[in-house]
C-alpha cells in the first residue's frame, strides 16, 4: 500500500477524532445532522459510520463545514491540505465491481454508470473486500485521492451479487436513504431531473389551474389518473411510440405472453387491477394509456385532500391540510378539537416539509405565530426570526431534495423492465420473453 494512501487513512482518523471530540456548536451541529440522517435506513453501524463521515463534508456550523474547521484549528503541510480538499468530492454511490485490481477495483456506478479506480485506504479494509469478485454491488462513500484513483471512505456494504429484481430493489431503497447523492457525479443527470420538477410543475398548473387543488379524496384521486394519462400520452408522442396501438398488439407483435407480463409485474409489487388495465380492451379504447395512478386507500378516504406543487419540493399529498387551514383562519383556534394535536403532527412529521410550514407563514403569518407562542410556551417566538430554527430543530431540511415525481436515468428506467423481464423468465410455463438491449456494467 503506497504511502499516500496510509496518509489518507491518518487524516481521516484525525478528522473523525476531531469532529467526536467536539463540543459546543460543531457537537450540536452533527447531533443535527444525525437526528435527520437517522431517519432513513437501518440505523445499523454502517449507516452510523456512514452519517459521521457525511457530516464532515457535508454537515454545517454556521456557513463552515467541519472540514473547514479542521483545517482552521491544525497547521498541516500543504500535501495533506491538498487530500483534505478532494474529500469535497467524495460521495455516496451503489456500485458494481467492473474489475478485480491487485489493489482495489474498478467500480461503476449503478446510478450514473460513471466507473473509477477505487482502493482501500488500510489493510484491514483491503482484507475484507479480498473476496469481492466481479459483479458484485457494493454501497459506499468514496472520495478522490488522485487525478488517477479513489479510496472507500468509511465503511463499505457488500451486497453480493443482485439479479435484476433485487438491484431494482436496492436502488429504490438508495433512492430513499441518499436521495442528495442520486447523481451527485453526474451533474447533466441531476439538472435534469430537477428540470423535469419543474416541468411536472407547470404541468400541474396547467391542467389543474393552480398550484394548490383541495378536493375529497375519492375525486382528486380520479383528477390524477387523468392528469397521468395526458403526461404519458405526451410522452409517448415524444419518444416516437405509436400511440395508435394497444398494448395487447405491442406485446403480441414482441412475442411475449400476456399472463407472463401480469405476473411478472405482479411479483415486483405492481397492483394486479393495474396491470390488467392496460390489456383492458374496455378501459383502453383500443389506445395505449398509462396505469392508473393509485393513492393510498387513506388518501382516496380523506374527506378534504390537498395536492400542491412546488417547482423544487415537488407534489405535496396532505389529507390535513384544509384543517390546518381552518385553525389558522378560526377566531378561537383552541375551539377547535384536535388544533394542537395537528400543530405538532405539523412540526414532529417528516412528511411535512419546511415549504409546508414557509407557506403557511407567508399565508398567515400573524395567526401561525400566536399559535406557535401558545404550544411552544414561547412569549418571545418570531415567525419571521425563528421559523427555520424551530423547523432545523425538528430535523426537517431546509432546502428540497430531489423528488420523487424527477425524471430517472434512461438504463434506471430499464432496468425495472429487465427485471420484469427477468422474473418472467424464471416462471416454469408459457413463452419466454424477448431480451431487450438495457444497461451493461
Amino acid at each position: 500500500m503506497d504511502a499516500i494512501l496510509e496518509r489518507t487513512h491518518q487524516l481521516k482518523l484525525d478528522l473523525i477524532d476531531f469532529v467526536m471530540d467536539a463540543e459546543g456548536e460543531l457537537a450540536q451541529a452533527l447531533e443535527s445532522y444525525a437526528a435527520i440522517q437517522a431517519r432513513r435506513g437501518s440505523g445499523d453501524t454502517v449507516q452510523r459510520d456512514m452519517i459521521i463521515d457525511g457530516f464532515i463534508t457535508e454537515g454545517k456550523v454556521g456557513d463552515k463545514a467541519p472540514l473547514d474547521i479542521f483545517l482552521q484549528d491544525n497547521k498541516l503541510p500543504q500535501a495533506d491540505i491538498d487530500l483534505l480538499q478532494n474529500w469535497r468530492r467524495s460521495f455516496i454511490g451503489l456500485f458494481t465491481v467492473s474489475e478485480v485490481l491487485p489493489d482495489g477495483f474498478e467500480l461503476t456506478n449503478w446510478l450514473t454508470q460513471k466507473r473509477y479506480i477505487v482502493k482501500p485506504d488500510n489493510r484491514r479494509m483491503l482484507q475484507d473486500l479480498s473476496r469481492c469478485t466481479v459483479g458484485e454491488i457494493l454501497l459506499s462513500r468514496i472520495s478522490p485521492v488522485t487525478d488517477a484513483y479513489w479510496s472507500f471512505s468509511g465503511p463499505c456494504s457488500v451486497m453480493g451479487k443482485l439479479g435484476r429484481p433485487k438491484l431494482a430493489v436496492a436502488i429504490g431503497k438508495f433512492k430513499d436513504n441518499h436521495r442528495n447523492h442520486l447523481y451527485s457525479d453526474a451533474p447533466d443527470l441531476l439538472e435534469e431531473a430537477w428540470l423535469s420538477v419543474e416541468k411536472y410543475h407547470q404541468q400541474f398548473i396547467d391542467f389543474f389551474g393552480s398550484d394548490e387543488i383541495t378536493m375529497p379524496g375519492y375525486q382528486l384521486s380520479k383528477k390524477m389518473t387523468e392528469f397521468q394519462e395526458i403526461l404519458t400520452q405526451k410522452q409517448l408522442e415524444q419518444a416516437g411510440v405509436d400511440t395508435s396501438k394497444s398494448l395487447t398488439e405491442m406485446v403480441e407483435s414482441a412475442g411475449v405472453d400476456e399472463d407472463e407480463i401480469k405476473a411478472a409485474a405482479a411479483e415486483l409489487g405492481a397492483d394486479s387491477d393495474v396491470v390488467a388495465q392496460l390489456f383492458d380492451a374496455k378501459n383502453a379504447t383500443g389506445k395505449m394509456v398509462a396505469p392508473k395512478v393509485e393513492l393510498p386507500p387513506e388518501l382516496k378516504k380523506a374527506e378534504q385532500l390537498t395536492a400542491i406543487s412546488h417547482p423544487r419540493w415537488g407534489q405535496m399529498l396532505l389529507p390535513t391540510y384544509a384543517k390546518m387551514q381552518s385553525i389558522l383562519t378560526a377566531d378561537d383556534w383552541q375551539s377547535i378539537e384536535g388544533a394542537e394535536k395537528l400543530v405538532r403532527f405539523y412540526l414532529e412529521d417528516k412528511s411535512i416539509n419546511a415549504f409546508i410550514w414557509r407557506r403557511l407563514a407567508k399565508e398567515h403569518p400573524t395567526q401561525l405565530e400566536k399559535i406557535l407562542q401558545t404550544i411552544l410556551q414561547r412569549p418571545d417566538f418570531n415567525l419571521e426570526r425563528d421559523l427555520d430554527a424551530l423547523l432545523e430543530s425538528n430535523h426537517k431540511l431546509l432546502e428540497p431534495e430531489l423528488p420523487e415525481i424527477a425524471s430517472v436515468p434512461l438504463h434506471l428506467h430499464n432496468l425495472f423492465q429487465e427485471a420484469v423481464t427477468e422474473v418472467s423468465k424464471n416462471k416454469p410455463k408459457g413463452k419466454k420473453p424477448v431480451a431487450k438491449k438495457g444497461f451493461s456494467a
